[in-house]
């Protein structure tokens, strides 16, 4: 298994395609009525995010980024109306992703969001995303985190470059658009990375 690296993603970000440029430029302008995928971060990854973003978009995912979607809303003047509007971009959601990383434990809404997330729908999961380390052995969570799957890549993504898995240990996966479907991860015996 491969976690995304911060390197790796802020590379992403960087060398994406005149069309993603666009693409995530007009986002601001669309009207969306749902998302597969409400990406909750801290805004201390902002450029780790853009490249998961962009990772998963092109997966065929719709992702919600606030600062993407919505960048009208003011991080230093949060409002009720602020809140509501994050609220339904979560329940308009069909999962939430958590970009698992130092500074995701530092945010105030990551809890917020999650906990919402997790009493209406339960489809949660955690994206690693490590400073330095692709290793597996190097991810921890903290004890509730352990509540959630994982979200992990393969090693060869010119092999299974349209695949990501949902994991709950070594034992117990299920390929991310199944999960995403409502399918929990569940006992297999064989992964092809």
């Amino acid at each position: 298994m491969a976690l995304y690296t911060s390197d790796y993603l802020k590379r992403t970000a960087q060398n994406k395609t005149f069309s993603e440029r666009i693409e995530l430029s007009a986002q601001k302008d669309r009207q969306h009525g749902s998302f597969d995928v409400f990406l909750c971060h801290s805004y201390l990854d902002k450029d780790e995010v853009e490249g998961l973003y962009i990772e998963l978009t092109r997966l065929g995912l719709k992702v919600y980024v606030d600062w993407i979607v919505d960048p009208h809303l003011d991080r230093n003047n949060v409002t009720k109306e602020t809140a509501e509007l994050v609220r339904q971009r979560l329940y308009s959601s069909k999962t939430l992703l958590l970009a698992l990383s130092a500074n995701a434990n530092l945010s105030k809404w990551v809890p917020w969001e999650l906990g919402y997330v997790d009493g209406h729908t339960r489809q949660c999961g955690l994206i690693p995303v490590s400073k330095d380390n692709t290793n597996k052995a190097s991810f921890t969570r903290t004890e509730y985190l352990l509540l959630y799957p994982y979200i992990e890549k393969p090693n060869d993504f010119n092999l299974f470059n349209d695949k990501l898995w949902a994991v709950e240990n070594a034992n117990s996966y299920v390929d991310f658009k199944t999960w995403l479907s409502g399918s929990k991860p569940k006992y297999a015996s064989t992964r092809f990375f």
